[in-house]
């Protein structure tokens, strides 16, 4: 499975911050409105390719979106903020569970930062 998808030539992948345009057509006017979070899954299937979308609203209440990539209503995706090395999972569903500032800390560190420190053994003593 990909940890990664393309939209118009935008390439991004699971724990990226991106911005999502959307239309909205509401009576006989259509206007943009953005979605800005952080992508925590990527479903691939052939023609129904879809991506959750994930940020905190007011209140600390979390929001989720589902887009379909294919859709005609998504006008472009720009990406924010490019997520660590360091995701492992094609789903970030326990993100959920989680402070957004602890996410934040986790996913977006720079590459120098993961690297994990090497632990420091006791010498027994004789």
């Amino acid at each position: 499975m990909s940890l990664t998808t393309t939209h118009n030539d935008v390439q991004f992948g699971v724990g990226d911050k991106i911005r999502v345009h959307q239309k909205i057509k509401e009576g006989d006017k259509e206007r943009t409105q953005i979605f800005e979070g952080m992508v925590i899954g990527i479903n691939n299937r052939e023609n129904g390719r879809t991506i959750t979308v994930r940020r905190v609203g007011e209140a600390g209440v979390g929001i989720e979106r589902i887009f379909p990539l294919g859709s005609p209503f998504i006008e472009k995706i720009e990406q924010v903020k490019k997520g660590t090395a360091a995701v492992r999972h094609a789903k970030l569903y326990f993100t959920r569970d989680k402070a957004p500032r602890q996410v934040e800390e986790i996913y977006t560190k720079t590459a120098k930062r993961d690297i994990r420190p090497v632990k420091k053994t006791r010498k027994k003593k004789k």
